[in-house]
């Protein structure tokens, strides 16, 4: 009994999470949270982090202790007073340095500079992709309020194919029509039936595309609410202008600002490639002792290793200065390769803009064609309505036939297909380039 009672507890709350309704902005959030893409930009995001901060840290002293442990053979120089012997004998030394760089044309400096570019342009990359998998999420949404629009567009059209064979039916058993109309009217149903199927399959898969662009876990069905994304009837705006819009983008873009850093971190990186061309300073320090075999006293004991570690101790500062003068003229060569960079960075900046401004351009002129679309539509849509009904009350009366009105039947449904389509588009086109104005479209941060 309980085990029964158990079963029926998980299938009540599984039919409980399976009729959660989704808003878009849930969609979204969830999708964010959960897409395996966008991980692998945090890493990149988190790797880029690191350089930057190690760029910083290259500024500081590099600090290194050494030992080392030495027998020696055969004819070697004695440490104490350079004579020439030919004994066998070891010794080890024991050191601690610094060094740090007070000039390198100007290297670290710049080297940082590009690196929090390069940084702040792997930050703008990431929510770039975060808008993208946003509108992906979108797209799919729209999908599903197009299918399930699509599915009561059939099922209107089976209830009337159903009523008029029903009716059919009936005026043959008074003997008002031949069996033969029968068979028409059936068959128009059997086609509503399967167009009914075609669209729920259609919803099923539109479904299961927005249940894998949010990677939801678990599941092959989801529940869309269409009153809260702003699917009312579409209202008279102004007119959009082209260059208005993309000149509001480009000050926000992810994508150009991810560029632009891009460009400064390319100019940075030319000038820390003409920082091996200048001289280099740098100072240096160091402490150090060591033990040697032939240490010894007037006794000739060597003398132990404590006392040598004490008396050996020695200490050394200086200046070392680098000048270069040729290296295979790599350093040209590596400034050369730099500038071609930065040509390159800034020339993919220029192509970004493009492509804004084109993307913008076409948005613009298919948000204008759908004004007219759907105003066109919906007259359309409302005419074959009118015309169906007609259809409609002369196949009742006899004056036309089981095609007629099937043609009439398919016309009107053809006409809210369209309707719903340019509807759902203009909707996307619409939330799209209110984003390209800056507005809140989607709740990313």
């Amino acid at each position: 009994m309980r085990k029964i009672l158990c079963i029926v507890l998980l299938s009540v709350s599984a039919n409980l999470a399976s009729q959660e309704t989704w808003t878009l902005s849930e969609c979204v959030s969830y999708a964010l949270g959960h897409n395996l893409q966008l991980n692998d930009f945090q890493y990149s995001l988190r790797s880029d982090k690191e350089t930057y901060r190690q760029s910083i840290r290259d500024l500081l002293p590099n600090i290194f202790a050494t030992s080392d442990y030495n027998i020696r053979f055969g004819r070697s120089i004695d440490p104490n007073d350079n004579s020439i012997i030919n004994i066998d004998f070891f010794s080890n030394n024991y050191s601690l340095q610094a060094n740090m760089d007070l000039f390198r044309g100007f290297q670290k400096i710049n080297a940082i500079k590009a690196s929090k570019f390069l940084y702040q342009a792997t930050q703008e990359e990431t929510q770039q992709q975060k808008y993208l998998l946003a509108f992906r999420v979108m797209t799919a949404f729209y999908n599903i309020l197009f299918f399930e629009g699509l599915v009561d567009i059939s099922k209107e059209q089976l209830v009337v194919s159903q009523a008029n064979y029903d009716l059919v039916k009936k005026q043959i058993e008074l003997g008002l029509k031949a069996g033969a109309d029968l068979y028409e009217a059936e068959s128009v149903l059997l086609t509503d039936k399967l167009n009914l199927t075609q669209s729920i399959n259609q919803l099923a898969a539109a479904k299961l595309g927005l249940v894998q662009e949010m990677n939801l876990e678990n599941a092959t069905d989801i529940a869309v609410q269409a009153e809260l994304v702003g699917l009312s009837e579409p209202t008279e705006t102004p007119s959009m202008q082209s260059d208005t819009i993309f000149t509001k983008a480009i000050g926000f873009m992810p994508i150009i600002k991810a560029q632009q850093l891009r460009t400064k971190a390319a100019k940075k990186q030319v000038a820390v490639a003409r920082g091996n061309m200048y001289p280099s300073l740098s100072l240096f320090a160091g402490y150090g002792t060591g033990y040697f075999e032939t240490t010894t006293d007037s006794l000739g004991t060597t003398i132990p290793f404590r006392d040598q570690f004490r008396d050996n101790t020695f200490q050394f500062i200086g200046v070392s200065l680098n000048i270069p003068i040729s290296n295979g003229l790599s350093a040209r060569s590596r400034v050369k390769q730099q500038k071609i960079a930065l040509m390159r960075a800034q020339n993919n900046l220029d192509l970004q803009e493009q492509e804004l401004y084109q993307t913008i351009q076409q948005l613009v002129q298919e948000y204008n064609a759908f004004q007219v679309e759907y105003e066109q539509s919906t007259q359309k849509m409302e005419a074959q309505n009118l015309a169906f009904t007609i259809a409609q009350k002369r196949y009742e009366k006899g004056l036309i036939n089981t095609m007629e009105l099937f043609t009439a039947k398919n016309l009107f449904a053809s006409a809210q297909n369209e309707n719903l389509q340019v509807r759902l588009r203009m909707e996307v086109n619409r939330s799209t380039l209110d984003f390209y104005q800056g507005l809140p479209i989607f709740n990313i941060n």
